[in-house]
């Protein structure tokens, strides 16, 4: 059954229960209308739409205009005779009114005596606090692959097969459909349909890197998600050795093949650790390797100012997110978008609560394919149920580059800036950079980049060190913050990189002094 015949079926339960009111959140309302037309046929029920355009259409007792009054529509329901189905196209401006309100609820108990139901529905969910237990709320599914199926074979029929174009795309393998088709994962129907049919007018076939243009596009106007298109490698980052190979094992994990051999979905990871060293960068490189959607989560962006809204930017996130999945959902600095969580329900962080209560629930509960990657500087900040076993798979501790991890740093920063890392002394710069994060490290060959360019003169290991000896590192202005998140990860947290021995950190820190 496809996503939006689950929906369907629901929908149908609560019609045949005689549920008086129903609110269907959805921005396609051609499909919602399209299923309760279905839904009435199977019933042997009108459908009667209202809107504050046309007023209600099919309606006895008035012309469609009179009854674009909310109210007056409202009471033409309670007069009407028929077993019907009404529709209530984006009523949800008028249940600000609490005249409307207190009219919705007097239907409610009259509608449970007869044949006749109310369904609104909207592209937000925007309940009173009046109708919360009179409103059946439903979440109208978008197009998963079956559904996205249909409408491309809709797009390919309209295509004349005498055209050039036509040629190429009756040419469509298996397994390039279906890459097609997961490109488009997250878009409406009509989205859907609109990405495909520009792919064939600007390119003559189905290019994906146009769908997910298009879906950049969209994702944007989410305002809470980011579509963010990777560029970076695994390559790109130095060290992080037991990291990397962990996420490399877990590459497959969202494969059929993965589920057939009884392994779960991956939820995520939790990364924690001294600014700049990597988390970040990491879960920019985990969406390349997986070749998965990267959507970055501003958790400033939920939160607004009218009440109610906070809490359903959440949920719209978290729809987008599924919709688009198998998918990667990246949070950065975590606990500043969580903090105050534990303040007083009736204050501004009561909201920054119901969120967080959303967030990790949904975190421990989620069954679709997205992995989450989670950021975060600051453990005290961090609300304790996160920590918790089952929301993360596993939480990483992501500490300052020991000197082999700064030699590879070292060499990836000096290969991006057109030079030969073979040309320059990287042991001594990895020891004059005890301390240093792989932030600081990047800065510190910018600066001797700049230093060289103003000198004309080409850049060299000793202009690195004089830049790296005019650098205050993040380790010796917080070095209390992190010795208190070491001895924290000590017990709470697995190594992003392999750990030396007692006897080989010590001999390594003699030689760097």
């Amino acid at each position: 059954m496809t996503p939006s015949a689950r929906s369907e079926a629901e929908i149908e339960y609560l019609i045949r229960a005689r549920y008086p009111l129903v609110y269907v959140v959805s921005w396609e309302e051609a499909r919602v209308e399209d299923a309760l037309q279905a839904i009435a046929l199977r019933r042997g029920k009108k459908l009667i739409f209202w809107s504050v355009t046309e007023g209600m259409v099919g309606v006895k007792g008035g012309t469609p205009a009179e009854l674009r009054d909310p109210l007056k529509a409202l009471e033409s329901i309670m007069e009407s005779k028929e077993d019907a189905i009404f529709v209530m196209r984006d009523f949800h401006p008028f249940l600000n009114d609490p005249t409307v309100v207190r009219r919705l609820r007097d239907l409610g108990r009259h509608l449970k005596k007869t044949y006749k139901n109310i369904v609104i529905v909207a592209p937000l969910l925007k309940v009173p606090a009046e109708l919360e237990k009179e409103i059946n709320v439903i979440y109208f599914d978008m197009p998963n692959l079956e559904d996205l199926d249909q409408i491309l074979d809709k797009v390919i029929r309209s295509v004349p097969k005498e055209s050039e174009t036509w040629a190429v795309i009756d040419k469509l393998s298996a397994s390039e459909r279906e890459a097609v088709l997961e490109a488009a994962l997250g878009l409406t129907a009509d989205e859907a349909e609109n990405a495909f049919s520009k792919c064939l007018v600007k390119t003559k076939r189905f290019d994906i890197d146009v769908i997910l243009a298009e879906k950049e596009q969209i994702i944007r106007k989410s305002r809470v998600l980011e579509f963010h298109r990777a560029a970076e490698q695994f390559s790109d980052i130095g060290g992080l050795d037991q990291l990397k190979e962990w996420l490399r094992k877990r590459q497959a994990a969202f494969t059929r093949q993965a589920r057939d051999f009884g392994l779960p979905e991956s939820k995520g990871i939790l990364l924690i650790g001294v600014p700049g060293c990597g988390k970040s960068l990491t879960a920019k490189a985990v969406s390349s390797l997986w070749k998965l959607p990267l959507l970055r989560l501003d958790v400033g962006r939920i939160f607004e100012g009218l009440v109610g809204s906070s809490e359903e930017n959440a949920r719209q996130a978290i729809r987008m997110a599924e919709a688009i999945a198998p998918s990667i959902l990246w949070i950065d600095e975590l606990e500043k978008g969580f903090s105050g969580t534990q303040s007083s329900s009736f204050s501004d962080a009561g909201t920054t609560a119901r969120v967080f209560g959303t967030f990790v629930t949904w975190l421990q509960e989620k069954t679709s394919p997205v992995f989450v990657i989670s950021t975060a500087n600051n453990i005290s900040m961090l609300p304790p149920e996160l920590l918790r076993k089952g929301r993360f798979d596993e939480i990483f501790f992501v500490d300052l580059p020991k000197k082999k991890e700064r030699e590879e740093i070292f060499a990836i920063h000096i290969k991006k800036r057109k030079r030969d890392p073979a040309q320059f002394d990287l042991e001594k710069l990895a020891a004059a950079a005890e301390g240093f994060s792989g932030s600081e490290i990047e800065q510190a060959v910018i600066s001797a980049l700049f230093d060289a360019f103003d000198e004309r003169r080409d850049l060299t290991t000793d202009g690195i060190l004089a830049s790296l000896a005019e650098t205050m590192t993040l380790s010796q202005t917080m070095e209390e913050e992190i010795n208190t998140l070491r001895e924290w990860a000590a017990s709470r947290a697995r190594l992003a990189s392999t750990p030396l021995s007692r006897e080989r950190e010590a001999e390594v820190r003699r030689l760097e002094v």
